[in-house]
């Protein structure tokens, strides 16, 4: 291959170019992680951060656990990350969650505009604004999110693999199999699956037949190894119980029809919105490129196509397990963000002068567009987006700024997509996440309900609720060990043997009705999680 060191296309030198990579990747820290601290812990954090206060109360384990039982579906390692981050707090923060998966994205942007700025200082630029205005990449990186650390491992993958062949970086190639090791620590199998068939695919694409067979190779002997490993640990962790739950939810549940199925070509179709706009300008990109670069052959142009080629790896091995979710295609992002925003490094063509025009319109108008959704919206939740006054007057702000940036051509290129990151940004952190965590609440009703029963001698009853669903969304909010009783029947109710605090749903309470519990008065109601929930006193018989 080419080696790009000593002659980088953009005029930037290979030391400038890491200074500004590191610049890059510390500012975009700075916006993930801005307003983080110690926010109500929702939805699907709510498992992650149980898991962590479990591990500050009782010390490190192998794997994750609940209720003081190991937790099949993840290996311990997300776990110790939160866990080290929130030694230094003394307690589990959004903060101290959300900072490993806002590094991970953190190191995405950096590697992005390293990879990029031999080309295009334009390229490096409008990809990471692409990047950051994505929906799915905004709600992963303010969340406990493995996919997004996968993604971030992934991309690595393939930008050391690249940096060997363009940037004389062979020496760094052993931190690729590390990576594959680590993708298996934070996601199982399929952490090392998916970068793993990226590099196989990039030397595949590069007629490297012998480099694709020894990666593969490699790939299958440290998962081999990884998975005999985390299974021997599962037997000497909780016996055969545990080995079997590990082998179903880490491995056969990943291929099984179940919850979050769907048909084989749902991420093609479905990932329009939640990916956009890179993903859907991708699309238009490459039938342009198609169309216009036919015969061509340059190193851009090159890096264009091999990013395509994982892009495209991505989406077809994950289409094949029947389990599919929206965030699970995080790994095909920056490859798509860079495809998207190629327009800007190819200056020739009708076609791509269009396709800029395009892409900086939208951005002189996003800030605009998200001031009058928020206008309309706002009357719908009144408590939550109440005092979004500030919010609006930023966003107009920034719409002003925007307008007459779009008439000056040196300023537009980077002015609008900034506008546009700080718009998206500020309107998801200040009224979605707000609005978010105040309708699925779950620390209020839960304060309340351990300082009504706080001097009682009965056990708590989560009637309902599920062990591994709103029972973890009530006990993240408990802050020490407790050990509730599980029940789903009113028949369970009416077995316990004696006095009780029952926490259930206004519903199923209501269907009580007519029963001795329904006649039980209530000692508190309030909502949790977006429903109404009531506390009742079950008297000892």
């Amino acid at each position: 291959m080419t080696s790009l060191a000593s002659e980088f296309l953009s005029g930037v030198t290979p030391a400038r170019a890491r200074r500004q990579a590191w610049s890059a990747g510390g500012l975009a820290l700075v916006l993930f992680v801005v307003a983080s601290g110690h926010l109500a812990i929702v939805g699907f954090d709510s498992r992650f951060v149980l898991f962590a206060q479990e591990m500050l109360r009782h010390g490190p384990s192998v794997f994750p656990t609940t209720y003081g039982v190991p937790y099949p579906d993840y290996t311990g390692f997300s776990t110790w990350l939160i866990y080290l981050c929130s030694l230094p707090l003394g307690e589990v923060t959004s903060f101290s969650a959300w900072l490993p998966t806002c590094v991970a994205s953190a190191i995405m942007v950096g590697l992005m505009y390293r990879l990029l700025a031999p080309y295009s200082r334009r390229w490096a630029w409008l990809s990471i604004a692409l990047l950051l205005l994505t929906n799915t990449f905004i709600t992963e990186t303010r969340a406990v999110s493995l996919e997004q650390m996968l993604a971030c491992i992934t991309f690595a993958v393939f930008y050391l693999a690249y940096a060997a062949d363009h940037f004389s970086s062979a020496r760094r190639l052993w931190l690729i199999y590390g990576l594959l090791v680590l993708g298996f620590l934070i996601r199982g199998p399929i952490g090392l699956i998916v970068p793993a068939a990226v590099l196989c695919s990039y030397h595949l694409f590069n007629r490297n037949g012998r480099q694709a067979w020894l990666s593969a190779l490699v790939a299958v002997a440290l998962l081999a190894l990884c998975t005999m490993t985390l299974l021997l640990l599962a037997r000497l962790a909780g016996g055969q119980a545990l080995l079997a739950e590990v082998v179903r939810t880490q491995i056969t549940a990943r291929l099984d029809a179940g919850d979050g199925s769907g048909p084989a070509f749902w991420y093609f179709s479905r990932s329009l919105g939640n990916y956009a706009l890179a993903y859907p300008l991708a699309i238009v990109v490459l039938l342009a490129v198609g169309f216009t670069a036919r015969g061509q052959k340059n190193a851009a142009l090159h890096l264009l196509y091999l990013c395509a080629i994982a892009g495209l790896t991505v989406m077809i091995g994950l289409s094949i397990p029947s389990a599919k979710k929206a965030r699970f295609l995080l790994p095909m992002l920056p490859p798509a963000a860079i495809i998207a925003a190629y327009p800007f490094h190819a200056r020739s063509g009708r076609c791509f002068w269009w396709l800029r025009g395009l892409i900086l319109t939208l951005c002189c108008f996003i800030p605009g567009a998200l001031m009058v959704g928020l206008l309309l919206i706002r009357p719908r939740f009144p408590e939550a987006l109440g005092d979004t006054g500030p919010l609006l007057i930023a966003l107009g702000l920034l719409q002003l700024v925007a307008l007459p940036l779009l008439m000056r051509p040196r300023l537009r290129l980077y002015g609008l997509p900034a506008c546009a990151v700080l718009a998206v940004w500020l309107s998801y952190i200040g009224a979605f996440e707000k609005a978010e965590r105040n309708l699925y609440d779950t620390r209020q009703f839960t304060a309340a309900v351990r300082q009504a029963t706080r001097t009682d001698n009965a056990p708590l009853v989560l009637h309902g609720m599920g062990k591994d669903g709103k029972g973890i969304k009530f006990m993240v909010n408990v802050d020490e060990d407790l050990q509730p009783l599980f029940t789903l029947t009113p028949a369970e109710l009416e077995a316990l043997p004696g006095a009780a605090d029952v926490v259930m749903s206004n519903a199923d309470f209501q269907q009580l009705q007519g029963t001795r519990l329904g006649r039980l008065p209530v000692v508190l109601s309030g909502r949790f999680d977006k429903e109404d929930y009531v506390l009742l006193r079950l008297p000892a018989r």
